[in-house]
């Protein structure tokens, strides 16, 4: 199963693809949309364009978005919310389930801690997905995102299975 995981933001959206076998993960690929400058609603579009791209060329059979923390600027948390709007979007559009976790369950499922910093989550990143060349610090949380998502979906095909 492929899996994309996106850590959305305004100027810079993080993207993670990553294939599951049972509990084996393969990191496919990785980057991030980067919306420029300008308008707000021109930098969504290509925002909008950039993860159809990642979509339609990657083909995930499931997506995973990080959740948007609340920050003291409410400008910016709209913006913020904005831009994480069309990261759900975009794969549900194509017929993507698309889940959600937050910040906190993303570093726990991917460092063990719920308040690792990004260095910890790089390194662990490396350790998960060896050989995988993270294009920077977006990417890496996307793809900590996806591994969050793994984690998940295995743990339900296993109670289901249980049932």
């Amino acid at each position: 199963m492929r899996l994309l995981g996106v850590d959305p933001g305004l100027r810079f959206t993080g993207w993670g693809v990553v294939d599951i076998d049972g509990n084996r993960l393969r990191h496919v690929a990785n980057g991030v949309v980067k919306s420029g400058t300008g308008e707000l609603a021109q930098r969504l579009v290509r925002l909008h364009q950039g993860l159809v791209e990642v979509v339609s060329t990657y083909r995930p059979d499931s997506a995973a978005v990080e959740e948007t923390f609340v920050n003291k600027d409410g400008q910016s948390t709209l913006k913020l919310g904005q831009a994480r709007g069309i990261a759900l979007l975009v794969p549900a559009l194509a017929g993507i389930p698309v889940a959600e976790y937050a910040a906190n369950s993303v570093k726990k499922s991917v460092v063990g801690y719920g308040h690792a910093d990004k260095d910890q989550i790089g390194h662990m990143i490396g350790v998960l997905l060896p050989g995988a060349l993270v294009e920077s610090a977006d990417a890496a949380d996307a793809l900590a995102v996806a591994i969050c998502h793994a984690h998940h979906m295995t743990a339900q095909a296993i109670y289901e299975a249980a049932q």
